[in-house]
């Protein structure tokens, strides 16, 4: 047990999180995401919802201050313009982590599976949302 830590983050993910440098990206996916295909490492986090899953992981991962969007969501339906209630929660969540006014970078559904391929490890929950897939940037801790 460890004070201060959220439960959700196993010793794994937290040691994928620990490894992981400044650029590196952050998969969060949904149950639709075809994740053990990825190529990556891959912690599963069960039932936990990716609203869940992204409060413990934002608790501790600092997000990218040196580009405009640390934080990518899939596209919905091919409209750019529309959102589910789990990305509008999520950026929240994002915005209130780090302290700072954060937009998503919005990528359409084919281009993030390429996207995706640079990551350096897959976040899979079993969230049934649609369109419940993250891309997060690490950042640097400046203190």
């Amino acid at each position: 047990m460890l004070k201060g830590i959220d439960p959700l983050l196993s010793g794994d993910l937290l040691k994928i999180l620990d490894d992981m440098g400044h650029g590196d990206r952050l998969l969060l996916v949904d149950r639709n995401y075809p994740a053990a295909a990825s190529g990556r490492q891959v912690i599963r986090l069960g039932e936990a919802s990716i609203l869940r899953a992204a409060k413990a992981i934002l608790s501790v991962f600092p997000l990218d201050s040196f580009i405009d969007h640390p934080v990518e969501r899939m596209e919905v339906d091919g409209d750019p313009l529309k959102t589910t209630p789990a990305q509008d929660a999520l950026i929240s969540l994002a915005c209130e982590a780090e302290g700072r006014s954060l937009v998503y970078a919005i990528v359409p559904r084919l281009d993030f599976y390429e996207r995706a391929k640079g990551a350096y490890a897959v976040v899979h929950t079993l969230d049934d949302q649609p369109y419940g897939c993250f891309i997060l940037h690490k950042g640097v801790i400046f203190s």
